[in-house]
């Protein structure tokens, strides 16, 4: 019992991690249709920025639980500074082409962000790890846990129940809805296209960020970071299903539990676990469980 009870938690914690930098990259593919391989160091810039800032806070002395506060105040201006100059400055001449181009050009970029990383920080490691010790431990079924990841599970729901109500519930839903089903038609009765994928792209760089920050007080900030993220992350968006907020939470939850179950009983399968499970989801359902049947002509 205490195996099975270690294994929901731990899964559930990884699950809402894997939610975190997966929601903000299914967004983007959901409106604008593009795999964005800079989604890994968009995560990988809101860990450094939220372990430098966080690092900063408490050098200057201010009172320890508003560096929660940091952590997003780093995530969100990540996300608007970068996603504005990604989108801006490079995406908008790229809408149109096809989607292989701009696999490349989001790499492309991936490449260029790790590389203004270490010339920003360096390449030495950075562990803001008080915000996380600032809660305390609980313990649950006689396990002990911190606090702090706990929370991260609060604010997986907060973030993936925001993104739903706002995609379902408001008037600029309604539009991204129309601009998602036709962009053209979309453009010719009104709508600010090119206004609604900034928005978005902003939105989904934030998220992206969010997901960094809220990791950099459990992990080392090091070169490399985006690497696996964005690895793990297409793998979550792809059993869920492309373009689904659904999906990608049922997908976040179904490898974080395998992955837990692995870790717990069989260690030597906890790589293969992510990508074995993708596996069986894409010979059921080529589209993921989620995904949309695409009509392709030949």
């Amino acid at each position: 019992m205490l195996t099975l009870a270690a294994i929901m938690i731990d899964g559930v914690i990884y699950a809402s991690w894997l939610f975190l930098v997966a929601i903000g990259l299914t967004l983007i593919y959901g409106v604008m249709n593009i795999l964005n391989v800079a989604h890994g160091s968009l995560y990988a810039l809101g860990a450094y920025a939220a372990a430098w800032l966080v690092g900063e806070y408490f050098l200057a002395g201010w009172p320890p639980f508003a560096s929660f506060a940091v952590l997003i105040v780093a995530a969100a201006a990540v996300g608007l500074v970068f996603g504005t100059v990604i989108e801006r400055g490079l995406l908008r001449f790229m809408y149109g082409r096809d989607e292989i181009v701009i696999v490349l050009v989001t790499y492309a970029v991936f490449l260029i962000l790790e590389d203004v990383m270490k010339l920003v920080w360096g390449v030495e490691s950075y562990m803001p790890y008080q915000p996380r010790y600032l809660l305390g431990n609980v313990s649950i079924a006689g396990l002990p846990f911190v606090v702090y990841d706990l929370c991260l599970i609060g604010v997986a729901v907060v973030a993936g129940g925001l993104v739903w109500l706002g995609l379902n519930r408001t008037r600029l839903g309604k539009l991204l809805h129309a601009v998602i089903f036709d962009r053209e038609l979309a453009s010719a009765m009104g709508i600010n296209v090119t206004r609604i994928f900034t928005g978005t792209f902003v939105v989904g760089a934030m998220l992206g960020a969010l997901g960094g920050a809220a990791t950099a007080p459990l992990i080392s900030v090091s070169p490399g970071i985006g690497v696996e993220v964005i690895v793990i992350a297409f793998a979550v968006v792809v059993i869920g299903g492309l373009g689904s907020i659904e999906g990608a939470a049922i997908g976040a939850l179904i490898v974080g539990l395998g992955r837990a179950t692995a870790v717990h009983m069989l260690p030597e399968i906890e790589l293969f676990i992510v990508f074995g499970v993708m596996s069986l989801v894409l010979v059921v359902r080529p589209e993921g469980l989620f995904g949309r049947r695409v009509v392709r002509k030949i």
